[in-house]
């Protein structure tokens, strides 16, 4: 990506910002899309909720990646794009522990946080024989970027790991697993990391831990909004609050007003009141079930190849394949 480019891209993205904050804030429940939340401090803070003694599902996908590296990079995968590849921890472990069963791969990097990217690719061209293309997009963005790069040979793979298809509602999982299909050639592999259920404190505890790690994370999102779009929010009125959804199946992770209070977001155009009690929805986490996982990827035109649980931290690894 040349200068000129990257500074339009971030122009756009600060355009956008603007017109979600302000369009989501409106909305009955208030919301903010997640994706959002991911800043250089909140990568970073997210980084630290991965290495929480409370947050199992990091250490349960490690554990899956490298005991199934060979079967996930043979084919031969020439060509690897990893949707929301953060820190590039996950595609590093993978890379690593696959060993010189693999051959050279072409990396293609997607993600909204420009620090996540960086440090990634500081992270990924440490390995021999690989080539790193970073996007800074949406996973929508990436995509057709990445759709549009084919490899002139070997097969290609799609990483969504860190159960990253929970921040999706049921809609919006099968409209997104169309477009990665989309994106691919039959033959193509893609690779799913979901976190599965379990129970209810286990739960609780990974999304509203002791330290107050998840709690600065999601209340960075109002400095973030503070800083970006001179928003007058005040920390002090506000705290995080995680819920179980049995129903729906899903964590909602909510920032919650102590009191009654007005705010102006002036880069929004946007001035509205928070009631005591009332709350901005920040995130979902889908927790699946393994049939769940195999039924939706074949509705979206995959074919499952395999499909490895640790059976520990409940946490799901699949591989498909592109019909």
């Amino acid at each position: 990506m040349t200068p000129a480019t990257s500074v339009e891209a971030a122009r756009a993205s600060e355009r956008e910002f603007a017109e979600e904050v302000r369009h989501f804030l409106r909305q009955r429940p208030r919301q903010l899309p997640s994706r959002w939340l991911y800043d250089g401090l909140g990568s970073a803070l997210f980084e630290a909720i991965c290495r929480l003694p409370w947050y199992t599902l990091t250490r349960a996908e490690t554990r899956l990646l490298e005991g199934h590296a060979l079967e996930i990079l043979t084919d031969p995968v020439r060509t690897v794009v990893e949707l929301g590849s953060g820190s590039g921890a996950k595609l590093s472990t993978l890379i690593a522990s696959a060993g010189n069963g693999r051959g050279s791969l072409d990396l293609h990097l997607v993600d909204v946080s420009e620090s996540a990217l960086a440090e990634a690719r500081r992270a990924l061209e440490r390995h021999r024989d690989v080539r790193v293309v970073s996007h800074r997009a949406t996973y929508e963005s990436g995509l057709e970027e990445f759709g549009l790069a084919r490899s002139a040979a070997g097969r290609r793979l799609a990483l969504f790991l860190g159960s990253n298809i929970g921040n999706f509602d049921p809609p919006g999982r099968d409209a997104f697993l169309r477009s990665v299909r989309s994106a691919l050639q039959a033959g193509d592999g893609f690779l799913l990391g979901a976190d599965l259920v379990k129970p209810e404190r286990d739960l609780l505890l990974a999304y509203d831990d002791p330290l107050g790690v998840t709690a600065a994370f999601n209340l960075n999102l109002l400095v973030r909004i503070n800083r970006e779009l001179q928003g007058e929010f005040d920390l002090a009125g506000f705290r995080h609050r995680a819920i179980w959804n049995e129903e729906l199946s899903r964590i909602e992770m909510h920032l919650h007003s102590d009191r009654r209070q007005r705010v102006a977001v002036r880069g929004a155009d946007l001035s509205f009141v928070m009631e005591p009690g009332e709350t901005i929805w920040t995130e979902s986490s889908y927790k699946y079930r393994p049939a769940e996982v195999v039924a939706t990827l074949e509705r979206s035109g995959f074919g499952v190849r395999a499909q490895w649980i640790d059976a520990v931290d409940r946490f799901a690894l699949t591989l498909a394949r592109a019909k």
